[in-house]
Order: structure tokens, then sequence, then C-alpha cells
């Protein structure tokens, strides 16, 4: 096989004329606009821009898009000749959807640990890096009730190796004083046997339950008796 030397002045359509002359083909002229001194006035862009529409047909399936100009908000009005304005409107966004509301900065958001444990992993618990493996709904339930389904599951949970769970205790808003089961939870979690297993929880985000839910992230093996 012929091998032909490498060049680096490349130039594919250096025999184009040659090649349209011996086939006798002729490309139609292209006439440019002149160049001119002068920036075009209005009329002469109109003029132009609708002799190039001028073949244009307009689909008729199609809805027209009329693009209006926003007027003034009021809120914003009321905002500038109020100084309070502006909190009554961030009330008014939290009550009607939502916005703003930080759970961990409620009263009711709870979170602890049997051992010293980084802040960090207490944020990625609360907002829900880890896979939910299992829940129990205790919610309803009187104390003895609960803390028996409770024990079941947590015994059913580490036997199976699970390391994230989800407790659902209700916000207590029926009892007459604090939550009762909300409460009990914090000592179940907190005291033999289950405080062993137990790394950290925390309050469920809205979408778990929220305050009326409770995180568990369980310990692969017991912690020992002398481990701070």
């Amino acid at each position: 096989m012929k091998s032909y030397p490498a060049s680096l002045d490349n130039r594919p359509f250096a025999s184009l004329n040659k090649l349209l002359e011996k086939n006798q083909i002729r490309l139609p002229e292209v006439h440019l606009p002149k160049a001119t001194s002068r920036p075009m006035t209005p009329a002469e862009e109109k003029a132009l821009f609708d002799a190039a529409m001028a073949d244009v047909i307009p689909l008729a399936s199609r809805k027209r898009i009329v693009s209006r100009t926003p007027g003034p908000s009021k809120a914003l009005d009321r905002i500038a000749d109020d100084p309070d304005a502006e909190a009554l409107e961030q009330l008014k966004r939290l009550v009607e959807t939502g916005s703003g509301f930080v759970l961990a900065h409620t009263a009711e958001y709870v979170e602890g640990a049997c051992t010293w444990i980084p802040p960090e992993l207490f944020r990625r618990l609360h907002g829900g890096h880890f896979a939910i493996q299992g829940h129990v709904d205790l919610h309803g339930m009187n104390v003895e009730t609960a803390q028996d389904s409770f024990n079941r599951f947590m015994h059913r949970a580490i036997q199976s190796g699970k390391r994230a769970v989800l407790i659902v205790h209700g916000r207590g808003r029926s009892s007459p004083g604090r939550p009762v089961l909300k409460r009990n939870l914090y000592k179940w979690l907190t005291q033999a046997p289950w405080k062993r297993w137990v790394m950290a929880f925390t309050s469920a985000r809205s979408c778990d339950g929220g305050t009326g839910a409770t995180y568990v992230l369980l310990r692969r093996r017991p912690r020992s008796v002398n481990q701070r």
C-alpha cells in the first residue's frame, strides 16, 4: 500500500473549482448587501424584517403567547409602607405553605445520643441521609402496650442487622400534660437494654411524621459497658 507524506497544509477545497468546471456545474450567484457606513433606520429594519418574513405562515394550532410586563407587587408596597409587613408576609407564607419552617428550630424537636458523636451526624440523620430500613407505629397505644411493641421491634431490627429505623409515637396532643409516649421513648432509648445499641436519634422530617416520629441510628455491635 502506497504511503503519502503527512502534510500540515490541509486544503480540502483547493481543487473544487476544477471539479465544478469539469462537470459543468454552475453555482447560483449570491449577492451580498453592500456595506454602509451609517446604521439602518427603524423603518429600514422593519422593511428588511417584513421582507424576510414574507413567506412565513403562522401555525394555526399554536396559541399566541403575549408577554406582559409585571406590575409592581402589592406585597412590596405594603412592606415599604409598614415595617411589620415583612414579618406578616413571612407568617402568612408559613401558615399557607410551610415555607420558612425549620423543624430543628422548634421546641418539639429532640435529638440525643448515648455517647458523644459529631454534630454533623445529627444533621445527616435528621436530614434523611440514612435509608429507613424499618418502622413501628406506637401512636394511640398506652405506655405498657407501646413499650412491649417497641421492645419486640428493636429486638427484630437488631437481629436482622438494621441500622436506621423510624419510631412513630405521635405528638401527644391528646395527653393532658407533656407527650407521654414521646417522653417514654426518650427514656427507653437512653436506658438499658437498648442504650448500648443506640448511636443517635433525632426527630423525623415532616414527610416521615415530623416531631411525632423519631429516627434511630443503631450500632452494628453493642457498645461496651466501659465505653464512654
